[in-house]
């Protein structure tokens, strides 16, 4: 599997020689050679300290590294994400260790590897990434706090123990009897790893694990009796053949399902995170999953820890300017050398230099980002059940405990409907639904609908997006009652499930795109017959003059629009959606082309004054659009030399400019209109120029600073142009065409 597979070559930089060397050559050494220091720098005190606090021999924490490194770098889906032991699977492994000795957890890693090769061949990868993301981050804070309950023992000069709460029950006495060598050089290392971030940026290039690490060992060499890592000779000599468990092979089958599901969620979410921090080649889930299984297999085999994508580590890839899987390979190249020829020099690291690591990376583990978002979401408790499972059962029961509630609290929001009858002061009563209506809500929607006097005017509220039979059954056998005794029932639905919809079909879910559809969607779709406007007037009632009420309140005397807005007849141009304003904000008018004519018409002159000088407008605009059938009357009518029927005389004047070469048929040429659709915005032009010279506007514009301004309508594209009296261009940012003239 070649490097070049794996990146478009970038573009040669450098000297002639570097030049001459091929792209992936380039790439290589400039770019990946770099990284895979940097990560082997993060990765090697992230090794050796997961081996410790998984009880494991300390070298299945780099054999782990390696593998994950070359065998997960080579087969993995994902291009930058790095490999190897994760804290995410200590209290796991630790508990396998415990309850089944180091070598048949070897074991369980290779059956957990062979498990995700075949997740991995049946495609089922992005099934994992379904887990509720709180759970998932409840499981990484859960498995932080056990981390940092168990190595805090270490730091203070103990032994952690099994369990979470012994941890905590035991902590007062450990405190009590503390080692003071190891409980130093353990707090100094977390000083370092808290205060890193604060060194300026050319020393936070070094990473901050490695300083700190360092940094404890050098102190701790003048210290007595500070407990070290021992190695029995180098990685070679650890390598061992897993065994087989000599019975509970229930007990076993449930240590593989865990480690495989842990491993293969982390894994993807990591790979998920690194994808967004890169613009190169996406994963593919698939193939990860089968290239982590693989790395999981060879790592058991060997007496290595269990492997996973790991977030800190592929974080750190990414940052140090990696572009292909070379530099997760090379990394792994690099731990390998460290292992075999500098032994002595990691047995001189102490314990608690890696307690003080961990405890900080455990922490970290509890994201007070996740916490709020959890807050804000309404899943603070699944997150706070989730991580108290975790640290105080196991991290399987915690997780499906997390899992269970999350569903639970799920079913609960769907079948959740909030149902309220209220009376209004003027004797109605007005009846508000809101949420999933289902026959799960009939006892509290029976019993709403019951306090409603007989006989009484009711409004229905709707605001419901899922309806099945019963519940519509029963609404509608209540409205035939209220009715029968005298009373009118109303029905406002702002959801899309429609008591006018037929109960046996299918009911349609969600909220906005259907509310929009409504108000925009022509009758014809509707109706094939009958009285369209009678149908869309009881439609208004039904869904939305309740929201327009409201708009309406302070204009029932008055109005006072904004601006005067002169634009086509045209049935496809709707003013109030393509400026986004609301009832009151235009005073529109009307024509055929959207023409101000100088002489020989009073309606639009008429129309002016009084937005002039009564309402006292803040704008006067011109809004043509495309395909406008009155300019290519006009336009027809320059070939055939004549034949402008009386109104469209009054577009001679538009005609003749554009003939002449007016600067906006230019501009409007230049980005691909045709000739119909020049002519309509140099008749814009010339209708802003025809304004300009109109005395009350031209006073207007001097006294009270009168804005006006031209549009143009692309029906095609749904875009609102902007059109002057010498160019045309578009008015935000992402309109697709940008010309001046």
């Amino acid at each position: 599997m070649s490097v070049e597979n794996d990146l478009a070559p970038p573009t040669a930089e450098g000297s002639p020689n570097e030049s001459s060397r091929p792209a992936w050559q380039q790439t290589l050494l400039r770019h990946d050679l770099p990284a895979s220091l940097v990560v082997f720098l993060v990765a090697l005190p992230l090794s050796l300290g997961i081996a410790v606090a998984s009880g494991a021999p300390i070298a299945a924490g780099l054999v782990a590294a390696v593998i994950g490194g070359v065998v997960a770098g080579l087969l993995g889906g994902s291009v930058l994400q790095v490999s190897g032991p994760a804290a995410g699977l200590t209290v796991v492994v630790a508990e396998s260790i415990v309850q089944f000795g180091w070598r048949v957890t070897c074991f369980i890693v290779v059956a957990a590897g062979v498990l995700q090769i075949l997740f991995g061949l049946s495609r089922i990868a992005r099934a994992a990434l379904a887990v509720a993301p709180v759970v998932v981050h409840a499981m990484l804070a859960g498995i932080g706090i056990t981390i940092a309950l168990q190595q805090i023992h270490v730091l203070l000069g103990g032994s952690s123990h099994s369990t979470a709460l012994r941890n905590l029950i035991e902590l007062p006495g450990q405190l009590l009897s503390l080692h003071g060598s190891d409980a130093l050089v353990g707090a100094v290392v977390i000083a370092v790893m808290l205060g890193w971030k604060y060194v300026p940026p050319k020393l936070r290039a070094v990473p901050g694990p490695l300083v700190a690490v360092l940094v404890g060992t050098v102190l701790s060499l003048g210290l007595p009796e500070v407990e070290r890592i021992a190695l029995s000779g180098s990685v070679f000599d650890a390598l061992g053949l897993p065994e087989l468990p000599s019975g509970n092979w229930s007990a076993v089958a449930m240590m593989v399902l865990t480690i495989a599901l842990i491993a293969s969620v982390e894994s993807l979410l990591s790979a998920v995170a690194v994808d967004k921090m890169h613009t190169g080649p996406r994963t593919g889930f698939d193939r990860e999953l089968i290239g982590q299984g693989t790395a999981n297999v060879v790592s058991g085999l060997v007496g290595g820890l269990p492997i996973t994508g790991v977030i800190v580590r592929s974080a750190t890839n990414v940052q140090a300017g990696a572009r292909t899987r070379a530099s997760t390979v090379l990394h792994g190249l690099w731990i390998l050398l460290f292992s075999v020829a500098l032994v002595g020099l990691v047995e001189q690291i102490p314990k608690a230099a890696l307690a003080g690591l961990l405890i900080v990376i455990g922490m970290q583990l509890v994201k007070l980002a996740h916490i709020r978002l959890a807050r804000r979401t309404g899943d603070l408790l699944v997150y706070v059940v989730t991580v108290l499972g975790v640290v105080f059962t196991n991290l399987l029961e915690g997780v499906v405990i997390g899992l269970a509630l999350a569903f639970g609290l799920l079913l609960w929001r769907v079948v959740r409907v909030q149902v309220a009858a209220t009376p209004l002061p003027d004797g109605r009563w007005q009846v508000h639904i809101d949420g999933s209506c289902t026959f799960l809500a009939l006892p509290k929607l029976s019993g709403e609908l019951a306090k409603v006097p007989a006989g009484v005017d009711v409004t229905v509220e709707m605001t419901v997006d899922f309806l099945d039979h019963a519940a519509f059954e029963a609404i509608e056998e209540w409205q035939r009652q209220q009715e029968s005794g005298g009373g009118r029932v109303d029905f406002v639905e702002i959801g899309s499930a429609r008591m006018a919809d037929t109960p046996a079909a299918p009911p349609i879910r969600g909220f906005g795109r259907a509310a929009i559809d409504d108000m925009l969607r022509p009758w014809r779709h509707q109706k094939s017959g009958g009285d369209a406007v009678t149908a869309g007037v009881a439609a208004y009632h039904r869904g939305h003059a309740h929201v327009v009420r409201p708009h309406l309140d302070g204009l029932h005397d008055s109005q006072d629009p904004d601006s005067f807005f002169l634009t086509c007849s045209d049935s496809r141009i709707v003013p109030n959606v393509i400026t986004n304003s609301g009832p009151g904000d235009l005073f529109t008018v009307r024509n055929v082309g959207n023409l101000v004519p100088v002489s020989g018409d009073d309606s639009v002159e008429a129309a002016l004054s009084f937005a002039l000088d009564s309402l006292a407008v803040r704008s006067v605009v011109v809004c043509g659009h495309s395909s406008c059938g009155a300019m290519k009357a006009v336009h027809s009518a320059a070939a055939t030399e004549g034949g402008l029927s009386s109104w469209l005389r009054h577009a001679e004047p538009t005609l003749e400019r554009f003939l002449a070469g007016h600067p906006v048929a230019a501009a409007a040429r230049a980005a691909g209109y045709d000739e119909v659709d020049q002519l309509s915005m140099v008749n814009v032009a010339v209708q802003l120029e025809t304004l300009g010279r109109n005395p009350a506007v031209r006073r207007a514009v001097t006294e009270r600073g009168l804005a006006v301004s031209g549009l143009f309508f692309d029906i095609a594209t749904s875009r609102v142009l902007e059109v002057t009296v010498d160019g045309v261009s578009a008015i935000d940012d992402h309109a697709a065409l940008a010309v001046t003239g």
